[in-house]
């Protein structure tokens, strides 16, 4: 995550650098000078992290299951019937899961940016380069991003209209860079 140097000290923003995309920047908020803090400049206004909370109910979270699975099992031309129960099967799972590891009592809080996506809860803080996100697809109740390990779902009812614009412009990004066989950071994948 090239760049990214955020903490949950107050003060420590997000800053672009030239470091290599796989390092991970920490910056603590600088102890009795404040005239060292860093100013953050954001030349794209579309650019500035886009920051929002989602806490996911088990329907919900059950409903982008079902239409992610569905659309990965119908590329695979199973029939109807074995479709139907791949999609309960894997469904019902998921659902468990997520009741099992209790993310439904779960309020994350999401900072998105040009450098990556950070999903902060009680539990702990994920840091999640672009270069891991595959493809955002978009379903009847929000976002899905494909992660190259998992999926992370991001419910319309916690966008504003500027986030909506800014997530419609990473998923651009990211299918012109698929079209074009490159990863974020223009090196051929």
């Amino acid at each position: 995550m090239s760049g990214y140097k955020q903490s949950k000290v107050a003060g420590a923003e997000p800053l672009a650098t030239s470091g290599p995309r796989s390092a991970i920047h920490v910056a603590v908020a600088p102890a009795r000078r404040p005239e060292a803090r860093i100013p953050v400049m954001h030349d794209d206004p579309a650019g500035a992290p886009m920051v929002f909370t989602v806490q996911y109910s088990l329907s919900e979270y059950s409903g982008f299951m079902w239409e992610h699975g569905g659309y990965l099992i119908r590329r695979r031309r199973l029939g109807a019937l074995r479709t139907y129960l791949m999609l309960l099967k894997t469904t019902g799972s998921a659902a468990l899961h997520f009741a099992a590891a209790g993310r439904g009592k779960l309020v994350y809080e999401f900072t998105v940016d040009d450098h990556g996506i950070v999903r902060s809860c009680s539990r702990g803080v994920t840091l999640i380069a672009w270069d891991d996100v595959i493809r955002i697809r978009r379903y009847r109740r929000g976002y899905l991003m494909v992660l190259k390990r998992g999926t992370l779902p991001i419910p319309y009812r916690c966008l504003g209209d500027a986030e909506r614009s800014g997530m419609e412009r990473y998923t651009e990004t990211l299918k012109i860079a698929a079209q074009a066989g490159n990863d974020l950071t223009g090196v051929p994948a």
